[in-house]
């Protein structure tokens, strides 16, 4: 891979989506750089409380060793400092740009947020089936925006991968895994045909086999996870 590979590096752990976005859009500009595992977030590292003191998560990017803090506002970094490197992934007209940001920022409040409020194993059977209801329902606008972003091409971003797609993509073996874990199809072909056939076009591109999780390990990280968050509800009570 091309570009600065001794002046970017990504703090991460292997199971996050956010900080698969990030790598996502590494790979996709070409971009070399050192990957550094956070091991254990139950015991953050002084290099994470010190490069992200405000929230103190996931992922930071350091380039020229300037960190930069949550996802998608590294992927936009990366976009500007990289411009010559790789396929640009917003587009270039302002108001097209406007509209892959609005998108991003609805898969963030209306897909994100209920998805992670279900998977912490706090939540009662009503509001787990709400939860469900919300992403179902964010799930269906996002068909309708692909047709409308891809308009019959194989990607948000048209004929090649962009912004939504990395927002998006960056969470599709945790969508997938959380299909097994609640027993719901959210990428389904019967309702969401249009997604389906997207998820499948991007798990096979060489950029998302590099950036995302196995499959596998997610479903028992997410199971350990969800066993470890109803433990501490139980002895709580």
């Amino acid at each position: 891979m091309a570009g600065e590979g001794d002046e970017l590096k990504l703090l991460s752990t292997w199971f996050s989506p956010f900080g698969s976005r990030v790598k996502l859009a590494l790979h996709l500009k070409g971009l070399r750089y050192e990957y550094v595992e956070e091991e254990d977030l139950t015991n953050k590292s002084r290099l994470l409380l010190e490069s992200n003191p405000v929230h103190k998560k996931v992922p930071v990017l350091f380039h020229g060793g300037r960190a930069l803090c949550e996802s998608m506002v590294i992927v936009d970094y990366i976009e500007e400092a990289f411009a010559g490197a790789g396929p640009p992934l917003l587009p270039a007209d302002p108001y097209d740009r406007a509209v892959a940001r609005f998108w991003a920022a609805f898969i963030e409040t209306k897909l994100v947020e209920p998805w992670f409020r279900m998977l912490d194993g706090t939540r009662t059977r009503a509001e787990m089936a709400e939860g469900v209801k919300q992403m179902l329902a964010a799930v269906a606008t996002l068909e309708g925006a692909l047709g409308q972003c891809a308009a019959g091409r194989p990607f948000f971003g048209g004929d090649g991968v962009g912004y939504v797609d990395v927002a998006l993509g960056g969470l599709l073996v945790w969508v997938r895994a959380s299909e097994v874990l609640l027993g719901v199809r959210f990428l389904d072909a019967a309702r969401t045909p249009l997604l389906a056939a997207w998820a499948e076009r991007f798990a096979s591109l060489g950029a998302a086999r590099a950036a995302l999780p196995d499959f596998g390990r997610v479903v028992e990280h997410a199971k350990m996870r969800r066993g470890a968050a109803a433990g501490a509800l139980a002895a709580d009570n």
